[in-house]
């Protein structure tokens, strides 16, 4: 079975109202400031932009406990020498990211990690709408030759068949498109987990965190090491 089917399972049980609404109140909040991870500086140093809204922010975490943070200290564990940026908002959608694309992935960029579109399923936009946006998002990134990791995210089953047949296949459709890493779904492993979740029973708390980084880490090492070194 794979890891998808899995998560699928787990997110039939029973919470899904529960789910739905806890999302509704805290991905969609009016929070929109950037919370940037500072640069050490180090010289040579790679510029990551972890691009999303809360799930990647860090919501109601301590600062050094937010996924850019934790993801750093693992990479540079790791011997990476890399710096990642937290542009991540609350609320955001893929359209509000493109919106603020220019400035929240500044020049000097060399990748990013592309985690919207959870924003969009709540709210039960159009597909075709998150889709635009995630395919313009990749193609300016793409012409300004900035390396792009895109973080997968699923539809609840409570939205119905319709939905998610048409919502989860952008990720890994526009994936093929740019011949562009997937990670198939940010949270996986995460849902439904009591230890791993805040009281809303979605957002990760710090060991739902460590949980997210330990299995992204192995794509974003592997995405990094096809960028040039700086001298």
């Amino acid at each position: 079975m794979s890891l998808q089917e899995n998560d699928r399972r787990a997110w039939r049980k029973g919470r899904r109202r529960r789910y739905v609404h806890a999302l509704l109140a805290c991905l969609i909040p009016a929070v929109f400031g950037l919370a940037l991870v500072p640069s050490t500086g180090a010289a040579g140093a790679l510029k990551l932009v972890a691009f999303g809204d809360s799930l990647s922010a860090g919501y109601l975490l301590p600062a050094d406990a937010a996924f850019p943070v934790v993801l750093q200290k693992a990479l540079r564990k790791d011997g990476f020498n890399v710096d990642v940026v937290n542009a991540g908002v609350s609320g955001d959608t893929a359209s509000g990211g493109l919106a603020r694309l220019d400035w929240s992935v500044a020049e000097g960029t060399d990748a990013v990690i592309l985690e919207l579109g959870a924003n969009d399923m709540l709210r039960g936009t159009d597909p075709a709408v998150t889709r635009k946006a995630l395919d313009t998002i990749l193609a300016r990134l793409t012409a300004r030759h900035i390396k792009v990791l895109i973080a997968g995210m699923l539809a609840t089953p409570s939205l119905g068949k319709t939905y998610t047949s048409a919502f989860d296949p952008i990720y890994p459709q526009l994936a093929a498109k740019y011949k562009a890493p997937l990670y198939p779904f940010f949270l996986n492993g995460v849902t439904t987990q009591k230890g791993l979740t805040l009281q809303d029973g979605m957002h990760p708390n710090g060991a739902g965190v460590d949980k997210i980084v330990a299995g992204i880490l192995p794509q974003v090492e592997a995405l990094l090491r096809t960028i040039p070194a700086k001298t």
